[in-house]
C-alpha cells in the first residue's frame, strides 16, 4: 500500500504505483516526468500493435475496446488526427482529469508517440475541467514533439463526452452524439479515419511502450495485465482515486477504502449495482468507478435522483432517450412513494429503451435503474409496505443540469 498524496481527490495504490508514479510531491513537469519515467522510446506503428496485443490492452474509458483491433481498423494511411478524449463527465468519475492536471507529460507522451507512429499530423486534446485544461497547455510550453497539438475546450453535459459527440464538438458543431453511428477509425475528425480513446489508455500506452510487454505482464490479470485506475467514492473513510492491479477484487478494493457494508455502484451512471459489495467476487473494471451507498439513505431514492439528473442529460435526438427516460423517471417516483404500478411500469419501459436509442444514453442509463431495481429488492418491499423510513442523503453525486 503506498499513499501518494493527500488533496482534494487523494491518490493512493494498491501495489506499485505506474501510472500515478512520482506524484507524492505534486504536479510533475517535465524534467520530473522523465525522471521517474525515463524518455519515451520511438516505435512504428506495428510495434505499438504487437504491444497491445500482447498485454491485450482495452481502452479505460468504458467501453473496454481492444486497442490492438482499434488500430487494426485504421486504414495504412491518410489518417487525420490522435484524439484524447478528456472530457470526463460521468459525476462520479476523477482520475481522467487527475492525469491530465498532475500527469499531463505520461498522457501527451502516449497520444504524440502513437501519432508519429501512424504518421498522423495531429493530436487533439479535448477536455472540459478549465485546471486539466490549464495543466495541458502549460505541459505543451515544455514539449517538443514533432507533430502539432491542440488544446480544446469542450461543455460538461453527460452525453458531451461520447466519442462522437467530441468529435462534433471538435469540428464545431453541438456537443451531441450525431444519429449516424460511424466508427471515428472510418469517418472521425473532419470525416477522415481518426484514433480516439480516453486519457488514461494514452496513459497507459505510455507506460507500455516503456516497459515492453513482459515487464507491463508482471502484475495484474494475466489475459489484460497492467494497472487501472478507480475512483472511489460514497460512504468510505478513504474515498480518492485508487492505482490497482487489474483483476483486484472488489471486496478488497472496498476493503483498502474502508467502505461501509451496503449496495455499491460499480461503472457510474451507465454501469450496476450490486446488493454488496464486500461478500461478491466481482472485479472492477469498466470506467474505473467504485461508489459505496451505505446503509443511512434511501438507496431508491438516491436512485430516482439520479434517474432525473439522467433524463434532464438528453441530447433530445430519439423518443427511447426523450420519452423513455422521462417515462421511467415518472415510473421509479410512484414506487417510491408505494405505488406497486410503478415497478411493473418500470420493468416495462426498462424492456423497450434498450436498442433504439441514437446514442448510448438509453441503454446505458436504463442498465443503471435496471440493476438497481434487482439490487434493491428489499428496499423496495419496505416501500410497497409503507417505506423505508429512511431520508435521501445525497450520496450520489448529482450536478445541476450541466457539469
Amino acid at each position: 500500500m503506498t499513499i501518494l498524496q493527500e488533496t482534494p481527490t487523494p491518490l493512493r495504490a494498491i501495489g506499485q504505483p505506474r501510472l500515478l508514479a512520482g506524484l507524492a510531491t505534486g504536479r510533475a513537469d517535465l524534467p520530473r516526468h522523465l525522471q521517474v519515467h525515463g524518455p519515451l522510446p520511438e516505435l512504428s506503428r506495428e510495434a505499438y500493435a504487437e504491444l497491445a496485443t500482447a498485454v491485450g490492452l482495452r481502452g479505460r474509458g468504458g467501453a473496454a475496446f481492444p486497442v490492438a483491433l482499434k488500430l487494426a481498423d485504421l486504414p495504412s494511411r491518410g489518417i487525420e488526427a490522435v484524439v484524447i478524449n478528456g472530457s470526463e463527465s460521468e459525476p462520479v468519475s476523477r482520475k481522467d482529469r487527475l492525469l491530465l492536471t498532475m500527469a499531463p507529460h505520461l498522457v501527451l507522451d502516449g497520444a504524440t508517440g502513437l501519432a508519429r507512429a501512424l504518421k498522423a499530423p495531429l493530436v487533439l486534446v479535448a477536455v472540459h475541467d478549465p485546471s486539466a485544461a490549464a495543466s495541458v497547455r502549460a505541459a505543451l510550453l515544455e514539449r517538443q514533439d514533432g507533430v502539432e497539438v491542440q488544446v480544446a475546450d469542450t461543455p460538461g453535459r453527460f452525453v458531451a463526452g461520447e466519442a462522437r459527440a467530441v468529435l462534433s464538438v471538435l469540428e464545431g458543431g453541438a456537443p451531441v452524439p450525431p444519429g449516424r453511428k460511424v466508427l471515428p477509425t472510418r469517418k472521425g475528425y473532419n470525416r477522415r479515419p481518426t484514433f480516439l480513446s480516453n486519457v488514461e489508455t494514452f496513459a497507459q500506452l505510455a507506460v507500455l511502450a516503456r516497459l515492453g510487454a513482459h515487464e507491463f505482464s508482471s502484475t495484474g490479470l494475466i489475459s489484460e495485465p497492467g494497472t487501472q485506475l478507480l475512483t472511489i467514492d460514497g460512504a468510505v473513510e478513504r474515498p480518492g482515486v485508487v492505482e490497482t492491479p487489474t483483476g483486484t477484487p472488489l471486496e478488497a478494493v472496498l476493503r483498502f477504502a474502508g467502505a461501509s457494508p451496503g449496495p455499491v455502484l460499480v461503472g457510474g451512471y451507465h454501469g450496476k449495482w450490486l446488493p454488496t459489495g464486500l461478500s461478491r467476487p466481482e472485479t472492477t473494471g469498466g470506467a474505473g468507478i467504485v461508489l459505496a451507498l451505505g446503509t443511512d439513505t434511501c438507496p431508491l431514492g438516491e436512485v430516482h435522483r439520479v434517474a432525473q439528473w439522467l433524463a434532464s442529460q438528453s441530447a433530445g435526438q430519439c423518443g427511447p432517450c426523450v420519452f423513455g427516460l422521462a417515462a421511467l423517471v415518472d415510473d421509479f417516483a410512484r414506487l417510491l412513494k408505494g405505488d406497486p404500478a410503478g415497478w411493473h411500469d418500470a420493468q416495462r419501459h426498462l424492456g423497450l429503451v434498450p436498442g433504439r436509442g441514437a446514442c448510448a444514453h438509453p441503454d446505458g442509463s436504463a442498465r443503471f435503474l435496471a440493476s438497481a431495481l434487482e439490487a434493491f429488492d428489499d428496499d423496495i418491499r419496505q416501500h410497497l409496505a409503507g417505506g423505508c423510513g429512511r431520508a435521501v442523503r445525497g450520496v450520489l453525486p448529482v450536478p445541476g443540469g450541466t457539469w
